[in-house]
C-alpha cells in the first residue's frame, strides 16, 4: 500500500508521499514514489505514484529516459502546459498497461495511479489525478487536495482544517499530520516521507525534504499533536446524563 497527497493553493503546491512498498508481510521495501522533473526558471513537474510498482516505475523511467530529448509527446521538458503533461502521463500509462497487463494479471493487479502537479511558465500551478484508465481529473478551488492509496485515515484533518487561505507552511503541517494519522492506523504506510513545498512562480524544487522516522521535526510534530489532542479531549466537559 502507499499514501500520496497533493494540495493545490493560490500560493503553490504541497506534494507528499510515503516510501513503503508491500508485496506481503515478508516482502516490505522502501521505494521513492515522488519524481521531480525540473527546468529551473521554466518548469517544475512532480509525479507521485501508487499501485503496481513495476507499472509505475516503467512510466516514470520512460519519462526520465526522454527528458530533454525534444521527442514530441514524450519529453516533459517540452510540454506546453500541465494539461499536456497529464495527457502524456495518461497515455504512457495506457501504453505500459497495453504492453504488460496480460502478463502481470496472473500474479496480481497491474494497474497504477498518479498525482501530477507542478507549474509551467505562462500558467498557474496545477494538480491532476491520473487513473488506471489513463484519464484524469484536476484539482480546483472547490477540491483543493487529491489523494492516492490509503486515503481514508488522512482525509478528515484535511477536510476540517485545509482552506483556500491556508499558507504553504500550514498545508505542509496538515500534510504531515495526515500522514501521521495514516501511519498510526495502517502499517502498510511508513516513512521516509518525501515532501515538496512548491511556491508559485518560483520554478524551483529547492524546498524539498525527506523526513526519516527519527527526523527531529517529524518527531516533535507527532508528539505535540498527540499531546494536544489528549489535552483538548480532557478539556471538553463530559456528556450530560440523558433520559
Amino acid at each position: 500500500m502507499t499514501y500520496c497527497l497533493g494540495i493545490l493553493l493560490p500560493s503553490g503546491l504541497v506534494l507528499a508521499s510515503d516510501s513503503r512498498s508491500n508485496a506481503g508481510v515478508d516482502q516490505v521495501a522502501l521505494v521513492k514514489k515522488l519524481a521531480i522533473f525540473e527546468v529551473p526558471g521554466q518548469r517544475v513537474i512532480a509525479i507521485l505514484s501508487a499501485g503496481n510498482l513495476a507499472t509505475t516505475q516503467a512510466v516514470v523511467s520512460a519519462f526520465r529516459e526522454t527528458a530533454g530529448t525534444g521527442m514530441y509527446g514524450q519529453d516533459l521538458h517540452a510540454a506546453n502546459t500541465m494539461f499536456d503533461v497529464a495527457m502524456m502521463v495518461g497515455g504512457k500509462l495506457r501504453e505500459v498497461l497495453g504492453r504488460d497487463a496480460t502478463f502481470v494479471q496472473p500474479f496480481g493487479d497491474p494497474n497504477g495511479n498518479f498525482l501530477v502537479g507542478g507549474q509551467i511558465a505562462g500558467e498557474p500551478p496545477r494538480l491532476f489525478h491520473i487513473y488506471s484508465a489513463g484519464n484524469f481529473v484536476e484539482a480546483s478551488d472547490r477540491s483543493r487536495f487529491l489523494q492516492l492509496g490509503e486515503t481514508k485515515y488522512g482525509k478528515p484533518i484535511l477536510d476540517r482544517a485545509l482552506t483556500g487561505t491556508s499558507t504553504l507552511d500550514e498545508a505542509a503541517k496538515l500534510s504531515l499530520l495526515s500522514f501521521d494519522a495514516t501511519m498510526r492506523s495502517n502499517l502498510s504506510v511508513d516513512a521516509p516521507i518525501d515532501l515538496l513545498r512548491y511556491a508559485a512562480d518560483s520554478f524551483s524544487a529547492r524546498n524539498f525534504a525527506t523526513l526519516e522516522k527519527d527526523d527531529p521535526y517529524w518527531m516533535e510534530l507527532r508528539k505535540r499533536y498527540s499531546d494536544g489532542l489528549s489535552s483538548l479531549v480532557a478539556s471538553i466537559p463530559p456528556p450530560p446524563v440523558w433520559g
